[in-house]
This record gives structure tokens, C-alpha cells and sequence, in this order.
């Protein structure tokens, strides 16, 4: 008899198993820190995702959004991966936008209320406060 697929599976296995995190507790992380998202809730590894929820994951600055094609708990090869999900993510932004994104370097600190308002310009946001 062939072993029964789940109907549920928490939300961190879940995220590994179908690829989008290297390591399950890299997935757990981010549900706690509150860059996982079902349906719109930001929610905790144990949380059950079933066939039909929306996963947003926030990795390396670029949000993933999928949706819970097939319930696994395995880690499976990539061509099955793929079928377990359907991607809705964006496409990446172009590598001429990324490399213009203003970074601090590492360890300079908090940035002076001048920087600030520099990197606002920048940006394209105006003053907040108007006269």
C-alpha cells in the first residue's frame, strides 16, 4: 500500500522542503523573526500550511510568493520541488537598479540626521512634515 501524502505541514518544513530556505532552521528564523507570511499573518515555524495558502518569504531582500500546490515534509530533488508550488513571486529588479541602492558599510554605525535626509533624497522621498 502506498504511503498517504499529508494534508498539513508546518510552515518552516514546508519552506525547506520545497527549496526556498538551505536549512530548515534558516526557515524557522526567518518565521520568527516575521519574514514568513501566510495569507497575509505573519506566523510561527509550527504553523500549518495546506493546499490553496499563500507563503510569502522575505530571503535576501527579495520577497518569494507561492502557493501550497502539494504538501511535503521531505526534502525532494528540484524538478519535484517545483511541482509542490506555484511561484507568483516579481521578478528581480535589474542588476543597474541594485547596484544604485545606497548601502552603509558595515560597522559605520547609525547614519547622521544630513545622511539621512541625503539618502531621502535619493530615494525620492520627500520631507514628511510640511509648512
Amino acid at each position: 500500500m502506498p504511503p498517504t501524502q499529508p494534508s498539513t505541514a508546518r510552515v518552516d518544513s514546508w519552506t525547506w522542503a520545497v527549496r526556498l530556505f538551505k536549512t530548515r532552521s534558516a526557515a524557522a528564523t526567518a518565521c520568527r523573526g516575521g519574514h514568513v507570511k501566510v495569507n497575509g499573518v505573519a506566523v510561527k515555524p509550527a504553523h500549518q500550511v495546506k493546499p490553496g495558502d499563500e507563503v510569502r518569504a522575505r530571503i535576501n531582500g527579495l520577497d518569494r510568493i507561492v502557493v501550497v500546490e502539494k504538501v511535503i515534509t521531505k526534502r525532494v530533488g528540484a524538478a519535484i520541488a517545483a511541482q509542490c508550488l506555484i511561484d507568483k513571486s516579481p521578478p528581480p529588479p535589474p542588476p543597474e537598479i541594485v547596484a544604485t541602492m545606497p548601502r552603509r558599510d558595515r560597522g559605520a554605525g547609525r547614519p547622521t540626521k544630513r545622511e539621512r535626509r541625503e539618502t531621502d533624497r535619493l530615494l525620492g522621498r520627500g520631507p514628511t512634515d510640511s509648512p
